[in-house]
């Protein structure tokens, strides 16, 4: 019980403070999970691809998918028609699987589920890794060898087991769920087959088993063998408050730092993930601590993209271990080759490194720059380690291209990252055209020296070749790649890039559905423009989105909506005051068309062969 009682909270990044610990009754925050018949293959990187889904995959919750509590997991599933004995829990990094798992064990410890089970069995992935040929005996006595002398009679009954594996995507095994067959607790093989073997009711039939992964992983499983598959979707916007003001502990700061996250679509999206939400209070709560009061100058000035938020996090970390005396590497020396070994891990789909990874790219490990980036665990020779969020890694990834430059190796990441289909390259990518900001760099100058200026001409270059060939495209998925080159130029924020490569051009996005975070890049681009002809075809806009879209509607040349979208009673409040603006390049026509917008509950747009 001792194991799971307790939440343990990063210690405060670039400092010698002991991490914090919260009992986790008090601090857990309730995740939505739900129950889903197939797993989505996800061809974009799948932290962007469940932001941009979220909301909706949340809307469909109420009608066709099932959502269910933790203590539902082993109960009767309609859609397998049975009671499962195999789940399958799926969730993105930092999205709370394993600390759901920890609620689950202490949930269980006290008595308030699944009592039918006399012993549960709790092993992660990452520790197995370290082990040899192994029987499922020896396996459970090395993590409990106080269970010596019963091991024999306890797998006598396994309809009263049950056994919680944790991160298969860190497995060095490729478990697919396809092979097998051990049917003797006592006979030795790799711990893969074991726990393949256990899916699939050769070993110890009638036992249950619970499995958590990222999505990524379960491309090439069979999850057929699993008679529940659940997907853990995050917070719900409620439970994103309730953690904004759990971190902060006082309800103006709470209130503040949210609001602020609230209006920035590319930082809200990605707060449905717990990890990334500790991040974001992390890095307000420094700019806060930074002023004796919170003006609206200094609200102005937090991070507004995913770049400037991780340079930010960075900057502080550095500013705080500059204050300690650390004898050991310089911050570039380090950040250099923790950045290529986190380039390594991208590219290669690696999150969990060993001493052998830190000795071959040269990471030091003791001091405490090091400990605020990366988390360590197993005991020694066995130490693991791990950044404390995959999108730290991503952003070291792409930093090191500015502290170590050379434009062979960079054209070359450039290419292998644009080959990817799966998606793993693409925030990657994002932190690299982020970079190119000359401002945004600059937070880090004083910490790490001068970035290099040659990088970020490289990557401008990139995006210019990137707009030449995508602004032309005819396909849907052509279209939708033109919307990946809009984001990397948001990030960026190189409004002349824009107005100089998309300009006058037409911005075509026929059947590209937009989320309102889309809507929010396309507006930044549009605002970067002058008499740009948009058509947005069958976009299927949403509320939100076109509340995103309104301070870019004046400098519309030329706008093409093909079927009915329709405004509700607050749609047309935003549309009216969009073309109402006194710069307004459509002119007569808007200042027309504007009434009739006001005056109507449901107006339908449908204009399949006009232009307005």
């Amino acid at each position: 019980m001792k194991k799971t009682e307790s939440l343990v909270e990063h210690k405060p990044p670039g400092t010698t403070l002991e991490p914090q610990r919260f009992l986790i009754n008090e601090r857990y925050v309730n995740l939505i999970v739900v129950s889903t018949d197939q797993f989505r293959k996800r061809p974009q990187n799948e932290l962007i691809q469940t932001g941009i889904k979220h909301e909706e995959c949340l809307k469909e919750t109420q009608t066709r998918l099932e959502h269910i509590s933790p203590n539902k997991l082993f109960r009767w599933n309609h859609q397998s028609q049975c009671v499962p004995h195999a789940v399958m829990v799926s969730g993105v990094p930092g999205i709370g699987k394993t600390t759901l798992m920890q609620k689950f064990v202490y949930d269980w410890v006290n008595g308030k589920h699944y009592q039918r089970f006399a012993f549960l069995f709790f092993f992660r992935f990452r520790d197995l890794n370290r082990l040899g040929e192994v029987s499922l005996e020896e396996m459970i006595l090395q993590q409990y060898p106080h269970l010596e002398s019963q091991i024999g009679d306890i797998l006598q009954d396994p309809e009263r087991l049950l056994f919680i594996f944790d991160g298969l995507d860190e497995s060095i095994h490729q478990i697919d769920f396809r092979s097998s067959k051990l049917s003797n607790p006592k006979e030795r093989s790799h711990f893969g087959k074991i726990v393949d073997s256990l899916v699939r009711q050769s070993l110890l039939k009638g036992c249950s088993v619970l499995i958590t992964s990222r999505p990524t992983r379960l491309t090439s499983v069979d999850t057929g063998v699993f008679q529940r598959l659940a997907e853990v979707m995050g917070f719900l916007h409620e439970d994103r408050l309730i953690f904004f003001k759990n971190f902060f502990g006082n309800e103006e700061l709470s209130e503040k730092a949210f609001h602020h996250v609230q209006e920035n679509d590319t930082l809200y999206t990605f707060c449905y993930i717990p990890s990334y939400c500790w991040i974001i209070c992390t890095v307000l709560s420094m700019c806060f601590r930074s002023q004796p009061t919170i003006t609206d100058q200094l609200m102005t000035s937090l991070p507004k993209t995913v770049t400037q938020l991780f340079v930010t996090f960075v900057s502080n970390i550095l500013a705080n271990h500059s204050q300690n005396k650390d004898c050991g590497p310089t911050a570039r020396e380090l950040l250099t080759s923790i950045g290529w070994m986190a380039e390594h891990g991208v590219m290669n789909h690696m999150i969990v490194f060993d001493e052998r990874h830190l000795e071959s790219f040269s990471v030091r490990n003791d001091n405490h720059v090091f400990s605020s980036f990366m988390m360590e665990s197993g005991q020694p020779p066995d130490v693991n380690y791990t950044f404390l969020h995959l999108t730290l890694q991503e952003f070291f990834a792409a930093l090191v291209h500015f502290m170590n430059n050379n434009p062979e190796r960079l054209q070359k990441t450039l290419d292998q990252a644009e080959s990817y289909k799966d998606g793993r390259a693409e925030i990657f990518l994002r932190f690299l055209c982020g970079l190119s900001d000359s401002s945004t760099r600059s937070m880090l100058k004083s910490h790490v020296g001068e970035l290099s200026t040659q990088a970020a001409r490289h990557v401008i270059t990139w995006i210019q070749k990137k707009i030449i060939d995508q602004r032309s495209g005819k396909s849907t998925e052509e279209n939708r790649a033109l919307l990946n080159v809009f984001y990397y130029l948001y990030e960026s924020r190189n409004k002349a890039l824009v107005a100089q490569y998309i300009g006058s051009y037409k911005v075509d996005f026929s059947k590209v559905p937009l989320s309102p975070l889309d809507c929010s890049v396309l507006s930044f681009i549009l605002q970067s423009c002058r008499e740009t002809e948009v058509i947005l075809e069958s976009c299927n806009i949403p509320s939100e989105g076109l509340r995103k879209l309104v301070p870019a509607l004046h400098n519309i040349k030329s706008l093409r909506l093909y079927t009915s979208i329709y405004l509700n009673t607050s749609d047309k409040t935003y549309a009216t005051v969009g073309f109402s603006d006194g710069k307004c390049v459509i002119g007569p026509c808007c200042r027309k068309f504007r009434p009739c917008v006001g005056s109507m509950t449901h107006f339908p747009l449908d204009f399949p062969t006009h232009k307005v």
